[in-house]
């Protein structure tokens, strides 16, 4: 059984969770094709890793809304994320978000 992330349970499950906690899932973002993750929520948000060793990044800002970021696999300290915008739920899409300002999307479901 899988557990997709909606908003209000975002609200929920991450305004609950303090310490980082990881579980194994399904995971996509536009330009990957669907991949197996471990799904990183916090008090605010959630991660993944991208097959190509990047690390995609969510914060959940409101119950609809939320900031998507793209982590690059190099990253060094100090350096900043690339903002990929706002994103907002799909519709009849549970676990699916799409960014406002463009055609970027992402799933992710956990495993129960």
């Amino acid at each position: 059984m899988k557990t997709m992330f909606t908003g209000a349970m975002l609200v929920v499950s991450l305004a609950l969770a303090t310490p980082a906690s990881a579980d194994k899932g399904q995971c996509s973002l536009t330009d990957y094709d669907t991949f197996d993750c471990d799904v990183a929520t916090d008090g605010g948000g959630l991660t993944f890793g991208l097959p190509d060793g990047q690390v995609f990044a969510f914060a959940l800002t409101d119950d609809d809304e939320g900031l998507g970021y793209r982590i690059p696999a190099d990253a060094t300290p100090g350096q900043r994320p690339v903002e990929l915008g706002i994103f907002e739920p799909l519709p009849g899409q549970p676990g699916c978000w799409r960014a406002l300002r463009n055609d970027t999307k992402f799933c992710a479901s956990v495993f129960e």
